[in-house]
């Protein structure tokens, strides 16, 4: 079964930075293209950045370039975001997906981070 397990949330103040990671397992990881998207509270959810099979190629939402990194490690099958000069409304849900970006409803637990002083 593919299992995705979010980590490294967490209260952070304005400015700060944080570390995601996202465990995979139960399909071939270096196949796929992967995604982190976040639901902030009351709203529904938001694509933040993908990243191609290899890590060659990333994209990201407007309102985290510059400050977010997405990468992963198809030998441990991880895929990391690291989020510098965090804002309040940088705070949500964190969530990993297969593909270019998030289909439907996450079934995984996610990652909260709270960004306030």
């Amino acid at each position: 079964d593919v299992q995705l397990v979010e980590s490294g949330g967490g209260l952070v103040q304005p400015g700060g930075s944080l570390r995601l990671s996202c465990a995979a397992s139960g399909f071939t990881f270096r196949s796929a293209e992967m995604n982190w998207a976040r639901q902030a509270p009351g709203k529904g959810l938001e694509w933040v950045a993908d990243v191609s099979r290899g890590g060659e190629w990333k994209n990201y939402a407007d309102s985290v370039k510059g400050r977010f990194v997405i990468s992963r490690n198809n030998l441990k099958n991880t895929v990391d975001l690291q989020l510098d000069i965090v804002k309040p409304e940088d705070t949500g849900v964190y969530y990993c997906s297969i593909g270019r970006r998030p289909q439907g409803v996450p079934t995984s637990q996610g990652t909260q981070v709270t960004v306030s002083s």
